[in-house]
């Protein structure tokens, strides 16, 4: 190996958002996480909604929170509305066509 060229690879301790910390070993001087192996729910077994920057309540205050119920009545006033422009738009088209025929 060529000397000099090598980044230094230090013992670190890596802090996880759940509070967790452990030693390895980087080329960087500390390591922040998001999620390990201490609180991801692949390795503990059990769901856990991480939520770092408020993604969840932010959704839920744009869109609302909407039950099963509430989408299809809302679906079907979007039908009907869509319903009501073709027909609409079926009138003046045969009414343009009615006048240039004449």
């Amino acid at each position: 190996m060529k000397e000099g060229i090598h980044p230094k690879y230090a013992e670190v301790e890596v802090r996880c958002a759940c509070g967790n910390t452990f030693k390895t070993r980087s080329t960087k001087p500390e390591l922040h996480l998001e999620i390990c192996s201490a609180c991801h729910p692949f390795f503990t077994g059990r769901q856990k909604l991480i939520d770092t920057e408020g993604r969840v309540e932010r959704f839920t205050k744009k869109f609302g929170a909407q039950t099963a119920e509430q989408r299809k009545t809302a679906a079907s006033a979007a039908k009907a509305a869509r319903a009501t422009a073709t027909k609409a738009k079926k009138k003046t088209t045969t009414k343009a066509k009615a006048d240039a025929t004449a």
